[in-house]
């Protein structure tokens, strides 16, 4: 029971004890005062009535008439005329008056004692009779039921009262200890609250203040590892000259994306080499160098900018080298690309952004999921050498023949995209995520979708996904899915986790269907996560508004390929998430590779600070799987736990 309830209860109780105490006394008193009147009643009734019989004692029926007429005026519940000479009744009259207004159990309770008092009736100057008179209490007892009524409701009036202003007084009185249990409740989802206004009451004002101190401390904690975290990420990944990426932080997401035949895509790989960087060095000295390698930096910044941020990779290799990986770009983007490149080094000079106007040459090379990296390398590698061989243009783009068969038919996949979304021709597959310590324990199953094409053949999500996001259905194919998900949670128990997509999370009117559709089954809410990708994530308040939406409606919110934006997990704490699942590329070669667990480990220090589960995803090997562990990692996601498959 709540504080507040009892001490509700307790003032309630107060107010019986006080009323019950007080009719009690008030009773006592009242029973003693009506009992004297009572015997003065009857002894002002005896002795007039004696003063009357005195010359009629000897007529009976005048004796009879007086007494009657005495007894029907007055409560007397017996009234005798006894004669003194034989102790012999003459004259009696007795009677129950009616008490039905009053209660028996009350009558009971408060046991009014029988006054009664007496006279002697002379004959000249002997005793000739005495009379004996007894009065009925039943008007002192309706006396008492009315003012105990009256006090009843006087009680009940004033314990509204109290009720309802106790109700009000302790509601603001205790609001400070509801709003520390808030905090509570906001640490345990990795939140942190501060209550800015201290109650007055000193008492609470110390409480208060403590709470408020450890939860400063706690968010202090937090950030100090996020800083440390993120600190190790920029020197391990970020290019110190450019700002870019290095050529290590490219190699594992280039594997990454490629490889993937779940959520890559077909696209190319640009790769930019400026000529004679030793020589440029040696004429134009170090800083200005560094000055002509900012600039191209920025030139491709600038270049990629049209395309969707979370999209493209920029990185800086070594030296003079750069390489572009843009998924989702199709063969004349691409070129598209490498000729505005290409007019724009040749106009560095020109417009003052460096000193010279370097010879640079690039080279495209196109891939498709499911791809290599060192396959793709080695094309890259092979149009950046002919485009220098070549001289001018500066630029090459070499074809492969998985893209004609792919991705090169726009209208192809046009007709089957839109056929298959008006059709529901898609397939749910699911890829278990398990316990790191017991591969048994099933956490949740990851949800992906297969295109169903003209023949039954299933395609994986890399090779439609980019049409998809291309011809703007993407919202159409979240709705989709999550219709046929929670068809499947209403028949089965697992819980599941499904993929938004960011033009679904950019678009209001798509949300709130999609809010509407789980609003009509709030009870499939703790058996639903949402995730999403880190690189699709939105504005802070927009993320805010998200969670807070899918919380009041029951379902969680996690993110996945989590990793490059390591400096953002500080706003993240406020959001209550279910998890993170550390981007694959992390993982990869873990066991081989130290600087990724250094960093694992940084990120897995901020998060169980404040107890937030990770995730490793594409788990592969027996070795990632043991480091995983050791760094006390939660769960795992990867072929080396299971492959997507239908139900």
């Amino acid at each position: 029971m709540s504080l507040f309830k009892q001490l509700l209860i307790a003032i309630c109780l107060f107010l019986v004890v006080a009323f019950s105490g007080s009719f009690m006394v008030g009773l006592k008193s009242s029973r003693t005062q009506y009992v004297n009147q009572l015997r003065s009643h009857a002894q002002d009734a005896a002795t007039a009535l004696a003063l009357s019989l005195t010359p009629n004692i000897d007529d009976p029926a005048m004796a009879e008439l007086m007494v009657g007429s005495i007894f029907d005026s007055g409560y007397y519940a017996s009234i005798k005329v006894i004669d003194l000479a034989n102790n012999k009744v003459m004259v009696e009259r007795s009677a129950e008056p009616d008490a039905s207004d009053v209660p028996v159990w009350f009558v009971k309770l408060v046991n009014l004692e029988v006054a009664g008092g007496d006279a002697i009736v002379s004959r000249g100057w002997q005793q000739a009779a005495r009379v004996e008179v007894v009065s009925h209490p039943m008007f002192a007892l309706a006396r008492l039921w009315e003012n105990a009524l009256g006090s009843l409701a006087w009680l009940l009036l004033c314990g509204a009262a109290s009720a309802a202003l106790g109700a009000l007084l302790l509601r603001r009185q205790l609001k400070p200890l509801d709003y520390m249990m808030a905090q509570s409740q906001a640490i345990a989802r990795r939140e942190f609250l501060s209550l800015s206004e201290l109650p007055r009451t000193p008492e609470l004002r110390r409480v208060v203040e403590a709470m408020n101190q450890m939860v400063e401390k706690l968010k202090a904690l937090f950030r100090e590892q996020a800083e440390r975290s993120e600190k190790l990420r920029v020197e391990s990944y970020q290019d110190g000259l450019t700002g870019l990426a290095n050529r290590r932080y490219f190699d594992m997401q280039l594997d990454a994306r490629v490889s993937n035949l779940e959520e890559g895509g077909g696209g190319y790989l640009l790769l930019l080499r400026v000529n004679n960087l030793t020589g440029l060095n040696q004429r134009l000295g170090g800083a200005r160098t560094d000055q002509l390698i900012q600039a191209i930096a920025q030139l491709l910044v600038r270049g990629c900018a049209r395309f969707p941020e979370h999209m493209s990779l920029i990185s800086r290799s070594r030296g003079g080298e750069f390489a572009v990986l843009i998924p989702g770009l199709v063969r004349d983007e691409a070129m598209q690309l490498a000729r505005e490149l290409e007019s724009t080094l040749v106009s560095l000079q020109e417009t003052g952004a460096c000193d010279v106007s370097p010879a640079a040459h690039i080279g495209l090379a196109p891939y498709n999921a499911g791809d290599t990296a060192k396959d793709l390398l080695a094309l890259a590698d092979q149009a950046l050498a002919q485009a220098e061989s070549h001289g001018e243009p500066s630029w090459v783009c070499l074809e492969h023949k998985v893209i004609a068969t792919t991705s090169g038919d726009h209208r192809t996949w046009h007709v089957l995209l839109d056929q298959a979304l008006s059709l529901d021709r898609f397939q749910l597959f699911f890829q278990p995520v398990v316990s790191s310590t017991d591969s048994a324990k099933v956490m949740h199953f990851k949800v992906l979708s297969r295109l169903l094409d003209d023949q039954g053949q299933s395609i994986a999500a890399g090779r439609f996904l980019p049409w998809i996001e291309r011809f703007g259905w993407a919202t159409r194919l979240d709705q989709l899915v999550l219709g046929h998900v929670l068809k499947h949670l209403q028949q089965h128990e697992q819980p599941l986790a499904l993929n938004l997509s960011a033009a679904t999370l950019a678009d209001s009117q798509a949300l709130e269907r999609i809010f509407a559709m789980l609003g009509q089954h709030p009870g499939l809410g703790p058996r639903l996560t949402f995730e999403i990708g880190e690189e699709q994530l939105p504005e802070q308040s927009a993320l805010e508004n998200l969670t807070r939406r899918l919380h009041a409606l029951g379902y969680g919110l996690s993110l996945q390929r989590f990793g490059g934006r390591f400096s953002m997990i500080g706003n993240l704490a406020h959001l209550g998430l279910a998890y993170l699942k550390i981007d694959g590329s992390y993982i990869r070669d873990i066991d081989q590779e130290s600087h990724k667990r250094l960093f694992i480990e940084a990120v897995q220090r901020a998060a169980h600070s404040i107890d937030l589960p990770l995730i490793a995803e594409r788990v592969e090997t027996e070795g990632e799987l043991r480091v995983i562990r050791e760094m006390g990692i939660q769960g795992i996601q990867g072929q080396l736990v299971g492959e997507p498959a239908p139900w």
